[in-house]
């Protein structure tokens, strides 16, 4: 026996909710932050609702004003299709930048727009990347398995640093690896010998947030 559709043959089913909201109602405010073609007809972005009717620019300008001392990159000579999610993720960490090793197009696809809020530079090659990161005073963290990568749970993240990642499969080159002033794994407790490069992006961002953010010592 199956499940009963919810609306019969012919009908339209149940109405998706609307993002965001409509136009502005009552007085408009006064403000140059504030968009005036989103308070004429609606604001239906993914944003948080602080930054509901706000121009894209000042958006922008105040995460800046605010953003966190790491930089996340990926290495991106094969199209990896992890690179989406990754910047989607820093943008919820407020990561400073995401910086593309390798090929300049990327697809943007699980990025859901927030690269319009996140700033992402181009490096063609490893040596034009890590020349930047030192320029910057930057250590070079590397995230992936090697016989000398210590643990990321115990590993005593530098406040300012960027987290590199390689693509799924071949992993970090062997010129980040020489690069970094460290490599990180991340414990696994199954079967697989790795995660998804995403997945231990997000992991080690977050662990960059509890440690410089919330205060949690290793």
């Amino acid at each position: 026996m199956t499940d009963e559709p919810d609306h019969q043959p012919g009908e339209a089913g149940p109405a998706k909710a609307e993002v965001g909201v409509g136009p502005w109602e009552g007085e408009l405010p006064e403000g140059d932050h504030w968009d005036p073609d989103l308070l004429a007809d609606g604001d239906r972005r993914n944003v948080l609702d602080k930054y509901r009717y706000w121009k894209h620019e000042a958006i922008v300008a105040e995460l800046d004003s605010r953003r966190h001392n790491f930089h996340v990159a990926i290495e991106n000579w094969q199209h990896d299709l992890n690179i989406g999610t990754v910047v989607r993720t820093a943008n919820a960490f407020l990561a400073k930048e995401v910086h593309i090793i390798g090929r300049r197009r990327w697809n943007r696809r699980g990025a859901m727009v927030t690269d319009r809020y996140q700033h992402v530079r181009h490096h063609p090659t490893v040596e034009d990347f890590v020349q930047w990161a030192q320029g910057e005073g930057l250590a070079i963290i590397g995230i992936d398995i090697f016989p000398d990568s210590v643990p990321l749970e115990t590993y005593e993240l530098p406040r300012d640093c960027v987290l590199v990642f390689g693509q799924e499969g071949p992993g970090l080159t062997p010129e980040v690896h020489q690069a970094a002033a460290a490599t990180l794994s991340i414990e696994q407790f199954g079967s697989t010998r790795s995660i998804n490069a995403a997945s231990a992006a997000a992991i080690a961002m977050h662990a960059w947030i509890r440690r410089h953010v919330f205060n949690q010592h290793v």
